[in-house]
């Protein structure tokens, strides 16, 4: 059994991808318990965030006296709606803890280290190569109180948006990826014309995922949601939201009825109205949001830098006269992106961290 200290971290943020954009406003933690050279225990955080992915690793463990403990993310050490990680973590007699990102929560920053060490537990941070940025969305939800905003945009090779004759421009395996990456996101954030035109589920359907429903918001001022859309059909499943001003109020008791939600804001014109909207879907507890929605509302966001994470469908196609777009895709082609060495069948995946 390996000795490699990066081995069994990597185990631990393997498990906690698994559960990204399930555990609420909480962050995703993986652990893992050495004993001997061998695994002997594993936990994740819960979802919705509680337990703790130290407490599922170890609760049930009878022996671990001695072992040593993997964990992605600094254990707790405040006590909150749960006993803090770190006392569970010296009852069951843990001798190492390694953890691969400091907790950017002041009331656990820093902090297990010497907690810890004063029940003679050694804790030692270790870098990971491979998982540096794993924490990034929640250092964006402590560090501004607003949910980390993930956009995604499909195109053919000669850069449009739209296809004439057909609703796909990428290929199967390329739309298998996109609700992939909605399953890491607690919600998802459209607008009305993009879900008309469309008329999408705006859900996971793929084996695995195809219960896990990200909630939706919809941005609607005119209110002209159609009658007849699919969501419509799954609406008592999942929160959906709409975003609207109090100008049609009676339609909100229509919408109302059929189980929609509502957000009032004013208006959405400038960067200060969309942090306004941001903050207040990070204070009904959604830290990660994936954006869809066409090319205008995406050059929006991108130009008052209110993106984290931009991903870019690439077809190896080209529409010429099948192609149309709503506005110029200049913006994209000035990007900077980066391959995300995945197969998706001669189609291409780039990404872009702002």
């Amino acid at each position: 059994m390996t000795k490699n200290h990066n081995y069994y971290l990597d185990l631990a943020y393997q498990l906690a991808e698994k559960n990204l954009g399930k555990t609420g406003l909480n962050p995703s933690v993986g652990t893992i318990i050495v004993k001997d050279g061998s695994v002997i225990s594993s936990g994740v955080t819960s979802s919705n965030g509680r337990p703790h992915a130290e407490f599922n690793a170890l609760f049930k463990m009878k022996n671990c006296s001695g072992a040593s403990l993997y964990t992605s993310l600094e254990p707790c050490v405040h006590i909150g709606k749960t006993p803090p990680c770190t006392e569970i973590i010296s009852k069951k007699k843990i001798k190492n803890v390694y953890f691969g990102s400091f907790d950017p929560d002041i009331r656990s920053y820093k902090k297990a280290k010497s907690i810890l060490g004063k029940k003679g537990i050694k804790v030692t941070k270790i870098k990971s190569n491979n998982y540096k940025n794993f924490y990034r969305s929640y250092f964006v939800n402590k560090n501004l109180n607003m949910p980390f905003i993930s956009a995604k945009v499909a195109i053919s090779n000669d850069f449009f948006s739209i296809n004439k004759k057909k609703k796909w421009i990428t290929n199967e395996v390329s739309r298998k990826i996109v609700h992939l990456l909605r399953s890491r996101n607690d919600c998802i954030l459209s607008t009305s014309k993009t879900i008309n035109l469309d008329n999408s589920l705006l859900n996971c359907r793929i084996d695995g995922f195809d219960k896990f429903k990200p909630d939706l918001f919809i941005i609607d001022f005119n209110l002209k949601l159609k009658k007849n859309l699919l969501l419509n059909k799954i609406i008592n499943k999942r929160k959906t939201y709409i975003i609207t001003d109090k100008t049609n109020l009676k339609k909100v008791i229509i919408f109302r009825k059929k189980g929609y939600k509502f957000i009032f804001i004013n208006s959405l014109k400038d960067k200060k109205d969309f942090i306004l909207l941001y903050k207040k879907i990070y204070k009904l507890g959604y830290s990660r949001v994936f954006l869809e929605t066409g090319l205008t509302f995406l050059n929006t966001v991108i130009k008052n830098k209110l993106v984290n994470n931009l991903y870019l469908f690439k077809s190896n196609k080209n529409l010429k006269k099948n192609g149309k777009n709503n506005i110029s895709p200049k913006f994209l082609k000035t990007i900077k992106f980066k391959p995300i060495l995945i197969n998706l069948n001669d189609d291409k995946l780039l990404i872009k961290e702002f």
